[in-house]
């Protein structure tokens, strides 16, 4: 299976789509912004996408600084295997690529992400690749009004 690191906008945003539907998540990113995203020459958003004429994989990712590591990372925003293709090895070959783009290009050292706490199965694969909880850690999200807000 052809996994492809510079991978056309409207496939990823495909991918994205079948990511939310099996969440059960609405998909609210607009073509234009991700395509702008995918096609910023400074590579700091960028996508790995698993198929032939139709994804069966997508990893979206965004570059982080860390200033208690000292190294840049990616943060893993989005993760998406097709259920035809889980236990196949395909996820944690999604993962590898995204370690090897941003390592060739940036030096990324690590790779973060999330998962919904009501996700067994993807706390189960995460814990089985060897990511492991900062209990010291807590992510937060400030937007809408409260966004606006900030003076």
């Amino acid at each position: 299976m052809q996994i492809s690191t510079t991978p056309p906008p409207d496939q990823v945003a495909l991918a994205l789509r079948s990511l939310a539907r099996d969440m059960g998540d609405p998909y609210r990113m607009d073509a234009a912004l991700l395509a702008r995203l995918l096609g910023d020459s400074a590579g700091t958003t960028g996508a790995v996408l698993a198929g032939d004429a139709v994804p069966v994989g997508v990893a979206l990712y965004s570059l982080f600084a860390s200033t208690t590591r000292g190294q840049i990372g990616a943060f893993v925003t989005d993760l998406w295997v097709d259920e035809t293709q889980r236990g196949t090895g395909l996820g944690r070959a999604l993962l590898a690529s995204v370690r090897d783009a941003v390592a060739a290009r940036w030096g990324a050292t690590f790779l973060r992400l999330n998962y919904y706490a009501d996700n067994p199965g993807a706390a189960a694969f995460y814990a089985r690749l060897g990511f492991t909880p900062q209990p010291k850690e807590i992510w937060v999200t400030l937007e809408g009004t409260q966004l606006e807000a900030l003076a």
